[in-house]
C-alpha cells in the first residue's frame, strides 16, 4: 500500500507572524507536543520527528513577506534546507 503524502497548504493572506506559521503547519502536519515554536526546533521536527512524503506549498507568500519580514526569508530558507536534507519533502512557494 502506498505511503499517503501529507500536504500543507499555507495561505499567506491568513500567516502574517511566525507563531500564525508555527500553528498552521503544526496544526496540519500535526507536530509533536514538545514543538518548542522556534527555528530549531522546526529544523528538528521536519527532519526527524514527522515522517514523509511531506508537500509544503505557500500560496500568496508575498503577504507573509510584507508582514514577516526578516524572519519570512529564515523561514523560506530553513524549509529549502529541509529539502536537500530529505528527498521525501517538497516546498513550493507562489506570490
Amino acid at each position: 500500500m502506498p505511503v499517503k503524502k501529507k500536504q500543507c497548504l499555507i495561505n499567506g493572506q491568513e500567516v502574517l507572524s511566525i507563531e500564525d506559521f508555527y500553528n498552521e503547519l503544526g496544526r496540519q502536519l500535526h507536530f509533536p507536543p514538545h514543538f518548542g515554536n522556534n527555528l530549531d526546533a522546526l529544523w528538528d521536527v521536519l527532519t526527524t520527528d514527522i515522517s514523509g512524503p511531506i508537500s509544503i506549498t505557500w500560496n500568496c507568500s508575498g503577504a507573509s513577506r510584507s508582514s514577516m519580514g526578516d524572519t519570512f526569508e529564515k523561514v523560506v530558507t530553513l524549509l529549502k534546507r529541509v529539502g536537500e536534507e530529505r528527498k521525501d519533502f517538497l516546498f513550493i512557494i507562489n506570490d
